[in-house]
């Protein structure tokens, strides 16, 4: 089974992909934060730190998109091909409500025709293979049937499937019949993708599917940044790991961005890792809500000096 860390916006930036490939490694491919090309089809900075070959050499990235509009998705195809990426990913899966609003990501599911469009364009002359990241429906799981039928009429190098609904964003339980179904006779390869945070629920994966290609985790990895080394038989991360992950990365962020940005940019990084550590719900709201660097570095000395790291041995 491969292993895929799925993006994550402000978290899996390019700086924290490069620094955790070499710090713990683990994962067989890194999907980037998705952008949304626009109609004057250049890419802007931003995008290119975050693509650009240079800020990615050495590891398995494939970037990620975010469009309804064909003709967009296939000028963005086709500058990633000429920078040399073998893949390039649809995203079809984002919940937040700045983006469904614009009908994007997730929205696209409850527009049926609309996606039909954008798969059709998208499909008729792909400049690399194309793989695709969705959620089952917009408002009920019993979208997905029709969903994964109109799905499976395209040539898919792969489908991601976060087995909620867009209603559902994080919450809730995970429909594993849904993606019982997409097994079901799926011309591509398939990705379970939902609530995998521990090598526990990893396993329960692979006992229910034992032949299931990827599974991809987000907020697991984050959280545990040793997660993907220790599905493949490694160690936990020490203490000792750990600061340096921070450090490393709180200092390419501020060289880049300026100490206080960088804090403000480190501080996405600690909505996640503080659970690593036992007690810390007073540390963690102070480095979630000071503006003050001093008192964010201060607190994050505290965390490494003074919180002992959750016992690990059961999950």
């Amino acid at each position: 089974m491969k292993l895929y860390f799925a993006p994550m916006e402000g978290v899996t930036t390019s700086i924290y992909r490069r620094i955790h490939h070499r710090l713990f490694g683990g994962p067989d491919r890194y999907y980037t934060p998705f952008f949304s090309p626009t109609a004057d089809h250049l890419f802007t900075a931003r995008e290119l730190r975050e693509i650009g070959p240079e800020n990615n050499e050495g590891i398995h990235v494939v970037p990620q998109i975010l469009t309804k509009n064909p003709q967009d998705f296939l000028w963005a195809a086709d500058g990633l091909a000429d920078m040399g990426y073998g893949e390039v990913n649809l995203n079809l899966g984002c919940p937040s409500a700045t983006v469904t609003a614009k009908g994007k990501g997730s929205g696209l599911l409850r527009t049926p025709d609309t996606l039909k469009a954008l798969l059709d364009g998208i499909f008729s002359r792909p400049p690399l293979p194309v793989s695709v990241k969705t959620r089952i429906g917009y408002a009920e799981a019993e979208e997905f049937p029709p969903l994964l039928a109109l799905l499976r009429s395209y040539p898919i190098a792969e489908l991601t499937i976060h087995c909620r609904t867009r209603r559902e964003m994080y919450g809730g339980g995970v429909h594993y019949e849904a993606f019982a179904l997409a097994r079901e006779n799926s011309p591509f390869p398939l990705c379970f993708n939902g609530d995998l945070r521990t090598p526990t629920d990893f396993a329960a994966i692979r006992d229910r599917w034992p032949d299931l290609e990827a599974a991809a985790a987000a907020r697991g990895a984050a959280e545990d940044p040793a997660l993907f080394r220790r599905l493949k038989g490694g160690t936990p991360a020490t203490r000792e790991e750990l600061r340096q992950f921070h450090s490393e990365i709180y200092e390419a962020y501020s060289l880049a961005y300026g100490r206080l940005n960088g804090m403000r940019r480190t501080r996405e990084l600690w909505h996640y890792l503080i659970r690593r550590f036992e007690n810390a719900d007073e540390l963690h709201k102070r480095i979630a809500r000071t503006k003050d660097v001093s008192v964010f570095e201060d607190a994050v000395a505290a965390v490494f000096r003074e919180l002992p790291l959750k016992d690990e041995s059961s999950g």
